[in-house]
């Protein structure tokens, strides 16, 4: 089955067409960090505006690439939450409209699903069951995985996401936005333990994430180093990117040791890290497992994993209905 995948939860208007669930004929992303950079973060007012202009170009232009013409699409998969609801309305309204006026079959899906099953549009995808790691902008979770469409959540976020620590940590040094790639980037220029900041574990038997004590950490050395600090950045995002990056490492083998499972996946926007990867790869050779990390283009939002996940849901006869709405949050969820 041919599917027609379509995304627009938070700052970037995508589509992409996938064959099967796990090859990607065309895979277009229309970025507005452009349209956000000056205010150090997405605002929602100018996202949705953005995605009214970009969405119509942009699944033109996926169709267009992926040479088999809008006939031969069978089936229509949309990001339906969470995010932000002007955002994804863009989005869900237009899949809403194509599949129903080329009378095709639609399934809205959960984002979070999407970034889950970004692991199987490569050659190396993990088998069932495996645990995977999702840490990105706003969301920061630990599942079970054991098929396509069901899973359970182990832990998540109590309060900051990492990738959000991320971003607020490079507004506080005045390094811009996205902080992510800016973080990793200066980073490498640094000593990680120059410069120490608490690790957050919680407790042993614990896989939920707490990142506002390592941000308050972060910049209460800042104030009290405000003459000095601006020399010590590198140092500074080289021990911050550390403590992150151990917390999120150690939570992942820990829960999938819990759960006697030898495969891991880390996906979403910070699995892009280049410490992560490489400290999560360290680690699990040490513990005699298996790591799968989408390519780094997979990593942040996209809509091949959307028509990935949605192609499951349609060939299990799921159905959208016209009915149906969006949603921003998603609860505490076991699949």
């Amino acid at each position: 089955m041919i599917v027609l995948g379509i995304e627009s939860s938070c700052d970037e208007t995508a589509a992409a067409v996938v064959e099967d669930g796990t090859r990607i004929l065309s895979s277009v992303v229309a970025s507005q960090v452009a349209v956000h950079h000056p205010y150090g973060g997405v605002v929602p007012e100018l996202a949705s505006r953005k995605h009214i202009e970009a969405i119509v170009p942009v699944v033109e232009q996926a169709i267009a690439d992926s040479g088999v013409g809008p006939h031969r699409i069978e089936g229509v998969a949309v990001t339906q939450g969470p995010g932000l609801v002007g955002a994804l309305l863009v989005g869900f309204s237009f899949a809403k409209a194509y599949a129903h006026a080329r009378g095709l079959p639609w399934v809205g899906v959960n984002h979070l699903e999407g970034h889950m099953n970004s692991v199987f549009l490569g050659s190396h995808s993990p088998p069932f069951p495996f645990v995977a790691l999702l840490a990105s902008g706003g969301h920061t979770s630990l599942y079970h995985v054991t098929s396509h469409i069901q899973y359970e959540q182990m832990g998540q976020t109590l309060d900051d996401a990492a990738g959000e620590a991320f971003d607020k940590v490079s507004k506080m040094l005045g390094l811009g936005y996205p902080g992510g790639g800016i973080i990793d980037k200066m980073a490498a220029d640094g000593d990680p333990e120059k410069i120490t900041f608490p690790r957050a574990f919680l407790n042993k038997t614990s896989f939920d994430f707490s990142f506002s004590g390592i941000k308050t950490a972060v910049k209460r050395y800042i104030m009290t180093h405000e003459d000095t600090y601006y020399r010590q950045i590198p140092d500074i995002a080289a021990g911050f990117q550390e403590a992150v990056v151990e917390v999120l490492t150690t939570k992942l083998i820990r829960a999938a040791g819990t759960r006697d499972c030898e495969h891991i996946a880390l996906v979403g926007g910070v699995a892009a890290n280049s410490r992560l990867r490489g400290r999560l790869n360290e680690t699990a050779i040490q513990e005699g497992m298996q790591v799968y990390i989408p390519a780094i283009e997979l990593c942040g939002d996209n809509a091949a994993m959307v028509a990935a996940v949605g192609y499951h849901y349609l060939k299990a006869g799921v159905r959208a209905g016209l009915g149906d709405d969006v949603f921003s949050r998603v609860p505490r969820i076991t699949g």
